[in-house]
């Protein structure tokens, strides 16, 4: 009889579901028959949910160091290896990723790996024996369904990583021909047509509404979000990308339109179910766009990846997004770990619709206030960034990294009149740190026996905001200007900004850059616009408040390269795709490497 080993205790597959207490007395507990997985509701759930933790792009494409992937740092790596962030713990940065931002991505791989086909072939299995389990025909079909959501999901994180990759549908075993268990790679087209076949059939056979513990799992519509991303996605590729190996990556130009309304009519259906709108509950701008991000369950939450404010380490589901991200104080005396970079900052505009971008000059030449320097911003700047003065649990931040004194001198260490030369916050990093997902109440002093991934915030996996920008931007490249410029006033105006009176490809990437900053999407999207050779490859820079001791003003600084000088950020023409590495190719030659990797 076939018998599967349990990767760990079945403790672990009950944090995502309510499984069934007394599955903990079967016995033996690491070894379970094939006849007693498939024949036992509660083993059942619990190898579907198991799955859900082998899926580590869930937690903003990270691997994690932990069953659900963002209990600790790398959550953040997939926001720095884009021109947003960058991490800033000088002696000690647990960040790995980000180094490949510098040019370094070879051959060997690293960046952001994604091989799933362990997970592929656990779907497989799912959708094989599911059917002979103890549920009802319907509740078969809405598992089925879930399952290959969940597998579409798989290919599309590794077909955004590689291009073509093999498909692999059914369960392979040892006695399969040499040709199926060593396939060659599919053409790049191929495997998002098939994402696009398996979302509209999980859309089908998934309800409409998830309620209670089956929060967390796919809807109907989260499956047309996928479908709606993936769909704009290869549309991009084909728009906007060259055709190599035949086909293996890159998708044949004449195929953009058939996949710009794939995604347009994915979105539309999202759109005009009603289900869903866009967060509009606060006053305050600032703190409504906080609040997407902070309230559970809101009316924007499409699919989510739910987390409680139980140490990830004790068996809980919490994460790490408060710990590194916050202001001090912190356990650590750290915080602020990933810092915004000045130009995406300046890229908010003003509330009036005009450029945020700072006249450098200028803002180098006498005094300014805060209020001064970031007057009239778009409502979303300070529900992303925190800087000098920003109000955190009552008090203002500070920043500032020397005193002027009214001779004029400059003054870095001890103090004068009672000043601090320097400011509590991290003045060696950029000088903007990060508010969005941020939570005030969470206690950041708890550091010690790692006790501090007690985030309870949920990460945004669809939310609606980012369907309108889909629907906007495929609706541009149709042609259908008028629909593409209502979804993103729609944007605006919640935002509390002036409308467009028109769009332009410009505006509705500008627009997907300032209302998706940090929700990993820059990095993609950047790469699938063929625009990251120039976008990726420029040094960013930083500002430096020095304080005034007469007037309470600042004197400002550009720091230009604030990364460094030895680490000017290239993206190469190859890095369009990871390379499919050495290690893998030698395992299966018939897996053809990407082009420029040597």
């Amino acid at each position: 009889m076939k018998k599967y080993k349990l990767i760990s205790s079945l403790l672990l597959f009950s944090l995502l579901v309510s499984c069934n207490r007394q599955v903990l007395d079967k016995q033996p507990l690491d070894i379970i028959s094939d006849d007693n997985v498939w024949g036992d509701k509660s083993l059942v759930n619990a190898y579907l949910t198991h799955i859900y933790y082998e899926m580590s792009f869930l937690a903003n494409e990270s691997t994690g160091n932990g069953w659900n992937g963002d209990g600790f740092y790398a959550v953040f790596e997939n926001n720095e290896i884009a021109d947003e962030c960058f991490p800033q713990w000088r002696d000690w940065n647990p960040s790995t990723a980000f180094r490949y931002k510098y040019g370094n991505l070879t051959i060997s791989g690293g960046l952001l790996e994604y091989w799933g086909y362990n997970t592929i072939r656990s779907i497989n299995q799912f959708i094989e024996r599911v059917p002979g389990s103890p549920f009802s025909a319907s509740e078969i079909k809405a598992k089925i369904a879930e399952a290959r959501f969940l597998r579409a999901f798989c290919y599309f994180a590794m077909v955004k990583r590689y291009g073509g990759v093999p498909i692999i549908t059914k369960v392979q075993s040892l006695s399969d021909p040499q040709s199926e268990l060593y396939p060659p790679r599919d053409k790049e087209a191929a495997v998002y047509d098939f994402i696009l076949s398996e979302t509209d059939a999980a859309a089908n056979d998934l309800p409409e509404v998830v309620t209670g513990d089956d929060l967390g799992r796919p809807s109907k519509y989260a499956a047309l979000a996928l479908k709606s991303r993936a769909a704009l996605y290869a549309g991009s590729i084909a728009a906007f990308g060259a055709v190599e190996l035949d086909g293996v990556v890159g998708i044949p130009s004449d195929k953009a339109n058939t996949y710009y309304q794939a995604s347009y009519d994915a979105s539309n259906a999202i759109i005009t179910s009603g289900k869903y709108k866009l967060y509009n509950i606060d006053a305050d701008k600032a703190m409504n766009f906080r609040n997407i991000f902070l309230v559970k369950n809101n009316s924007e939450a499409i699919f989510v990846k739910r987390h409680d404010n139980v140490n990830n380490f004790t068996g809980g589901n919490g994460w790490s997004i408060d710990f590194f991200n916050c202001p001090r104080p912190q356990a650590w005396t750290r915080g602020l770990y990933d810092q915004a970079y000045l130009e995406l900052a300046e890229s908010f505009e003003h509330v009036d619709g005009t450029p945020g971008t700072l006249d450098r000059t200028a803002i180098q030449q006498g005094l300014w206030t805060t209020e001064d320097l970031w007057a009239n911003k778009d409502p979303r700047f300070f529900g992303t960034f925190y800087t000098q003065n920003t109000m955190w649990k009552g008090n203002k931040l500070d920043f500032h990294r020397g005193i002027r004194l009214p001779d004029g001198t400059i003054q870095t260490d001890g103090s004068a009149n009672g000043i601090l030369a320097n400011g509590d916050q991290d003045y060696e990093g950029t000088g903007i740190g990060i508010i969005k997902y941020l939570d005030e109440s969470h206690d950041n002093m708890a550091g010690a026996n790692s006790g501090w991934p007690t985030s309870s915030q949920d990460w945004q996996i669809f939310r609606y905001a980012e369907t309108l920008l889909n629907y906007a931007e495929a609706a541009f490249e149709l042609g259908k200007t008028t629909d593409a410029l209502g979804a993103v006033n729609q944007i605006r105006d919640r935002a509390g900004i002036a409308p467009l009176a028109a769009v332009t490809r410009d505006n509705i990437r500008h627009e997907r850059r300032i209302e998706l900053a940090f929700e990993g999407h820059r990095y993609w999207d950047l790469r699938r616009w063929r625009t990251a050779v120039a976008d990726l490859s420029k040094p960013l820079s930083g500002i430096r408040y020095i304080l005034d001791v007469q007037t309470g003003k600042y004197q400002l600084k550009v720091v230009d390269n604030v990364d460094g000088s030895s680490n000017v950020p290239q993206f190469r023409q190859e890095n369009y795709y990871f390379p499919i590495t050495i290690q893998r190719t030698s395992n299966n030659p018939k897996l053809v490497e990407n082009p420029g990797y040597h």
